[in-house]
């Protein structure tokens, strides 16, 4: 129920899900989900692996990966403002390919290390005292995890491709639902900058 409570809170991985299917259909928003579940292996492994606790004790390694991940940020910011973007229309020429928006995806999460220090805190917790193979009782847990962001993630984009008749069909919601979603990328880019380690 827990991993089910921050799976549904609003990231940047419902945003970008949600900008895909607005854009771009259902399909797209599928294919999103799909890249930011992708996105959290890394995390897990390092996890795992002890890799995790090395990026938190390491304040150029952390504030690298920091970084990264605000520069992502805004740059997607930018590309949803953009008219050939994540929002881009159905008749557009430049409308994201599937590989860009799984590789966007993928890099949202990848670019986050606030994510394994989720993974390092929180599923350790879950994991028994006596468990003959802890690894394997993480691996099964993170993909209880992965399963429930890529159900959940493609629930949302289906309600934005839902609106997207009503979305595409008025020029001024577009716009307004363009600087929406890129303000939002940018509020969160700002507040990945500004957080502590």
């Amino acid at each position: 129920m827990t991993a089910l409570i921050v799976v549904m809170l609003p990231g940047t991985g419902v945003l970008y899900t949600l900008s895909a299917g607005l854009g771009q259909g259902a399909r797209a928003s599928v294919i999103a989900a799909l890249g930011c579940t992708l996105g959290i292996v890394p995390h897990i492994a390092a996890s795992i692996l002890g890799l995790a606790a090395l990026l938190h004790t390491s304040a150029v390694l952390f504030e690298t990966v920091r970084y990264l991940g605000v520069a992502y940020l805004f740059y997607l910011a930018w590309r949803i403002l953009q008219k050939g973007g994540t929002l881009a229309v159905p008749d557009s020429k430049e409308q994201e390919s599937s590989f860009r928006l799984v590789t966007n995806a993928i890099l949202l999460n990848v670019l986050n290390p606030k994510l394994s220090l989720f993974f390092v805190a929180f599923l350790p917790q879950f994991v028994p005292a006596d468990a003959i193979h802890p690894s394997l009782t993480m691996l099964e847990l993170a993909a209880v995890f992965m399963a429930m962001t890529l159900v959940v993630f493609i629930l949302y984009g289906a309600c934005a491709a839902l609106a997207r008749d009503y979305v595409l069909s008025s020029p001024r919601v577009l716009q307004w639902l363009r600087r929406s979603f890129a303000a939002a990328f940018a509020m969160l880019g700002l507040k990945l900058a500004l957080a502590d380690r």
